[in-house]
């Protein structure tokens, strides 16, 4: 049951927050909470050991203090720092982190080169007129859905993380 709590909760999270940032350029305040609240009750019955899970705690709260600096000063919206936290909490201090950190920056320039692509193409344009999201995104003085690659990002690093490991195990012992 925690295994697919697990296997349910964090990649939901993950694609909503990727689908409805590309959708509404926003990340609701609910799918961090719901992480959060879900790694405070799932981590402990997984055996995690208190000094793991503390560091899990740090993680988070290093990355939010990183991403409510880029916040400040208005190169990341609120949601993106909130869902980078939340991940950071799931992912826990380790190299996973640093790997989630790195894929994310990678894909989020790749997301925005594209998009820059994107806004420059009067063909894509046009055709893609019908759709509400589509002309919201080609207009220049919007942001970019960077949910997309935090999403995304999370999603490819997760197997490898402390979590992940543990469900991995699980399902092969059973």
């Amino acid at each position: 049951m925690i295994e697919a709590a697990i296997l349910i909760i964090f990649p939901f999270a993950m694609v909503f927050a990727a689908i409805s940032d590309l959708l509404s350029m926003t990340i609701q305040n609910r799918v961090s909470i719901i992480l959060l609240v879900s790694f405070v009750i799932l981590a402990p019955l997984t055996g995690m050991g208190w000094d793991a899970y503390a560091m899990h705690f740090v993680a988070g709260a290093a990355v939010l203090a990183a991403t409510f600096g880029l916040f400040a000063t208005g190169t990341m919206g609120g949601g993106d720092a909130k869902l980078m936290s939340a991940t950071a909490i799931w992912l826990g201090w380790n190299l996973e982190l640093v790997s989630y950190l790195l894929t994310l920056s990678l894909l989020g320039g790749v997301l925005t080169l594209a998009i820059l692509s994107y806004r420059n193409s009067q063909t894509i344009i046009v055709f893609a007129a019908r759709f509400a999201f589509m002309r919201r995104l080609a207009q220049k003085e919007e942001g970019v859905p960077y949910g997309v690659a935090l999403g995304l990002a999370g999603l490819l690093s997760f197997p490898a993380s402390p979590l992940g490991s543990w469900v991995v195990q699980q399902l092969a012992h059973s």
